[in-house]
């Protein structure tokens, strides 16, 4: 490729990055990276880590693992993390108060089906699938001692969830501040030059840019998302809290809990959960806003799309019209 050439795709590539995120920190850093990799042939290695703290992937799962299908795509080496390990210590992000740690077999079992989940959504015999367990369980306490005098505890007070709780007097417990030593340290041993994650996960994430600079490594770009409110309208989703789509639900389930949502909820889900074109989306919300649209036709619009993604057109369309015949026609 010229120089030119270079230029044009390093900034193709940037758009396709900044698409549907919130924060992008080190993109200026990335794109002279992702110049002297094009030049030399050589793909970005693109973290994403989930925990299997439930058995189950829902849709706010689906938004960093679609943008991983991007990077995929764009011929980059896409890593799923699978934190067998960091699921024992249980991530504090976001949390008020101390999430209990999980035990090896319940992990163990929440982590079996993880990876064919992911394959609803992108190719996962060309996905590099690994468990930060593989070199957490190996490290001696002198290698422990090393990571965490990397960061102060002022430092990790700066945490807003952490601050909140120390300022209320909260226990923080010592084992919660290794979650995001253990995360940085992920992406130091996998050589990540991009992870991927929700906006909740900000704090870990850029402890990853840390870390790898204390090991003489290039700092990794972080690219955050948007987390949205669950079906209830209310709170994050979550499984757990009764809220949320999953990605193995089946169409009739999937498109029924799309049908429930409260109509703030439709375009949101539209620009965030969907492949609807941008385009389509503006004109539906349009609609809506000046009353020349009903919230049930977005909402069929939505949940066919969603069960599209999912269980594929035609299924979706049966879904729609069993939909209509049982409620909008009122036949058994």
């Amino acid at each position: 490729m010229t120089d030119e050439e270079v230029e044009k795709e390093v900034e193709r590539q940037l758009a396709i990055m900044r698409d549907g995120a919130v924060d992008f920190y080190g993109e200026e850093e990335l794109a002279v990276r992702l110049a002297r990799r094009l030049a030399e042939g050589r793909p970005l290695r693109v973290k994403l880590g989930m925990d299997p703290s439930s058995a189950d992937l829902h849709l706010g799962h689906s938004v960093v693992l679609m943008k991983l299908r991007r990077f995929l795509e764009l011929g980059h080496t896409a890593i799923f993390l699978v934190g067998d390990f960091t699921a024992k210590i249980g991530d504090p992000s976001g949390r008020n108060k101390t999430r209990p740690p999980l035990d090896d077999q319940q992990v163990r079992e929440n982590a079996k089906t993880y990876v064919d989940q992911v394959g609803r959504l992108l190719d996962v015999s060309a996905v590099e699938v690994r468990f930060n367990g593989e070199w957490i369980d190996q490290m001696k306490p002198s290698d422990f001692v090393r990571l965490c005098s990397q960061v102060t505890v002022a430092r990790m007070l700066e945490r807003d969830d952490f601050a909140k709780r120390y300022a209320g007097e909260v226990p923080i417990f010592i084992h919660e501040f290794l979650y995001p030593f253990v995360q940085g340290y992920d992406s130091v041993v996998l050589e990540a030059d991009v992870e991927l994650g929700g906006t909740d996960q900000t704090f870990n994430l850029l402890m990853g840019r840390e870390l790898q600079r204390a090991y003489g490594q290039e700092p990794q770009a972080v690219i955050t998302h948007p987390l949205l409110v669950g079906l209830d309208g209310h709170e994050k989703m979550s499984k757990s809290l009764g809220n949320s789509v999953g990605i193995t639900d089946v169409p009739e389930e999937m498109y029924g809990k799309i049908m429930s949502i409260p109509d703030h909820l439709i375009i949101p889900y539209l620009e965030v959960y969907t492949a609807v074109p941008r385009s389509e989306v503006r004109e539906i919300e349009t609609a809506l806003d000046d009353g020349g649209g009903h919230p049930m036709e977005a909402k069929k619009r939505l949940a066919v799309a969603l069960v599209e993604r999912y269980h594929g057109k035609e299924t979706a369309l049966e879904e729609n019209g069993w939909f209509e015949r049982t409620f909008s026609e009122r036949q058994i």
